[in-house]
């Protein structure tokens, strides 16, 4: 939404936020780039990784970390353009988070100094109640959230999170 672009840019310090929903989405993409895409972290696939493909940089990358606008789909849909990767000589390749399980602690401890010092900001969207979490569930798959989605089904025993 035209919401989360503007606190992308004016709260997290982005240079440019584009809204997916645009008509003229794939016209913004190209604006925004001018000397195309050397990475992309993709949580989306679909036409948005089309578009990205379409864009990618000589020896690009792209990171694969989540497709959500493609799993309802009843038949999966692959890359249209993935043959940018052959021209560019770019890279696709997957990304899960399991894979650093090792290194888990280290994270945690740096992310909640960087929280504290404020050099890492987030935002939630929480809903109460097991009993919403089916429509906190289609809610997401609107995009209807900002940031992570979040059931509360409990009152917190502790205020502390870090």
């Amino acid at each position: 939404s035209e919401d989360k672009c503007e606190y992308l840019v004016k709260e997290l310090g982005l240079d440019v936020a584009l809204n997916y929903k645009s008509k003229t989405f794939f016209k913004e993409l190209v604006q925004a780039t001018p000397k195309l895409i050397d990475i992309f972290f993709d949580n989306t696939g679909g036409d948005i990784l089309d578009g990205c493909l379409r864009r990618i940089a000589f020896q690009g990358r792209i990171v694969v970390c989540g497709a959500i606008s493609t799993y309802n789909d009843a038949v999966p849909k692959g890359p249209a353009y993935y043959s940018a990767l052959i021209t560019q000589r770019a890279r696709m390749e997957g990304f899960i988070v399991f894979d650093y399980a090792k290194q888990y602690g280290k994270a945690i401890e740096d992310m909640s100094n960087w929280i504290r010092e404020g050099k890492l900001k987030s935002r939630e969207t929480v809903v109460h109640g097991i009993e919403n979490a089916p429509d906190a569930l289609v809610s997401l798959f609107k995009g209807d959230n900002t940031g992570k989605m979040l059931v509360k089904v409990a009152e917190e025993e502790s205020k502390s999170r870090l």
